[in-house]
């Protein structure tokens, strides 16, 4: 199970983020613990006042749990999760909130706790979270018998394609995965033993190497995107230097644009959107079936949420006429009658919980199997679509006019220069 943590202020930011509802299939407030309040963004206003005695900022420990792919685990064993990780991290008894998010046909849920010890006045220390959390994460995935990722294997949550919140939008303007995009970028590396080379592999890709104001060695695509070759490629800015040569050598990157735009900028912005125009017509019947999807399973769980509650009452309203009063209220007291009526109404309440519960799990079990097919046919054609926008930037280079014949020759591989037969 992934466990992402983090320390954080900024109550309203998370109260929406939680509740964001158009993002997610589904969103559920399970547990609030140790507030007046009985809603989320009420009751993390009650942490935010209780800070204010304080000087922490960030008063708020958030925690997503993320089973893996394909995997199938009920609320119970995600909140048992929590549990374990709140005890890692020191927070036992801390009030604590719950939220179930539905997306893509997958569950996962996000805990958030306050930092904020009331009896002391001062924030709970969080030292080597990322350590515990990565600890108890081996575990749970080794508990569960799921496959371990390749970060628990070899290089604990070190990722070559890991990628930051700039990445990933920079990639997701351009319609591509970003993990992709880092894919080209190191192929390239991996493949490359100096600069013309790796240049050239890179604009076989579709970008191209410029010099950067601040850093360094950066590529330029079509887009007119500018990307950090260190970043992309996973290699220190020292490493580039010493197979690439010297920044100097390269040019700057209004030069590559210039270059870029001369040939090819307004035949492929309209190619670029010709093929979008295409791809959002392609998903627009998915997309359609997703919402009259989630439509009719959000009336589904209302209307059984509101068929459980009105069963509720009327089992009160049973257990309830079992209690007499008066007199003969007094008698079962005296006789022992009283007591053994309230053990059974505890028992039936119980029972009625656990079976509502048990018929919620299977109700969401049975719509996250729906939205499952429907999400993997819809993953497969953006796949499909992302492919085909990274071979169109990759296509773009023979667009671009010819450098001039003496540049030609000083890029031609020392390899193919030494196989030309003499006259």
């Amino acid at each position: 199970m992934i466990l992402i943590g983090s320390q954080r202020g900024g109550p309203g930011a998370l109260t929406r983020h939680l509740l964001n509802d158009f993002d997610n299939d589904h969103v559920e407030v399970v547990e609030l613990r140790g507030f007046i309040a009985e809603d989320l963004g009420g009751a993390l206003d009650e942490l935010d006042t209780i800070a204010k005695g304080t000087r922490c900022k960030q008063f708020l420990f958030s925690l997503s749990l993320n089973p893996p792919k394909g995997a199938e685990i009920d609320v119970a064993a995600l909140v048992a999760a929590a549990d374990r990780a709140e005890e890692r991290l020191g927070l036992q008894g801390q009030p604590r909130a719950i939220v179930t998010h539905e997306k893509n046909g997958r569950r996962h849920i996000h805990a958030v706790w306050s930092r904020i010890d009331v009896a002391e006045m001062k924030a709970v220390n969080m030292s080597f979270f990322a350590n515990r959390l990565a600890a108890l994460s081996k575990e749970l995935y080794l508990e569960h018998g799921w496959e371990l990722p390749e970060g628990h294997r070899e290089n604990g949550w070190k990722n070559p394609l890991n990628f930051t919140l700039a990445e990933w939008q920079q990639a997701k303007r351009l319609g591509l995965d970003p993990r992709e995009v880092k894919q080209q970028f190191q192929a390239a590396w991996r493949e490359s033993d100096g600069y013309e080379a790796f240049r050239a592999a890179l604009e076989d890709k579709g970008y191209y190497l410029a010099r950067g104001d601040r850093r360094g060695f950066v590529a330029v695509d079509v887009n007119r995107e500018v990307f950090s070759v260190s970043r992309m490629t996973g290699v220190t800015t020292k490493e580039l230097a010493t197979r690439l040569g010297p920044t100097e050598r390269l040019p700057s990157v209004d030069n590559v644009l210039d270059r870029i735009g001369s040939g090819i900028h307004e035949a492929r912005r309209k190619r670029f959107k010709e093929v979008r125009a295409r791809h959002d017509m392609d998903l627009a019947p998915l997309l359609l079936e997703r919402k009259r999807l989630l439509a009719d399973q959000r009336r589904e769980r209302r209307l059984m949420s509101q068929g459980q509650r009105a069963r509720l009452q009327a089992e009160n309203r049973v257990r309830q006429g079992r209690i007499t009063h008066g007199i003969r209220g007094l008698w079962d007291v005296l006789t022992g009658r009283a007591a053994t009526i309230r053990r059974e109404n505890d028992l039936e309440a119980f029972t009625g919980y656990r079976r509502d519960a048990d018929q919620r799990e299977r109700m969401v079990a049975a719509q996250m199997k729906e939205r499952e097919a429907l999400h993997q046919r819809t993953t497969a054609l953006r796949k499909a679509q992302r492919r085909e926008l990274m071979n169109l930037a990759a296509l773009a280079r023979h667009l671009i006019p010819d450098r001039a014949p003496e540049a030609a020759a000083r890029t031609t591989p020392r390899s193919a220069r030494g196989m030309q037969l003499e006259p």
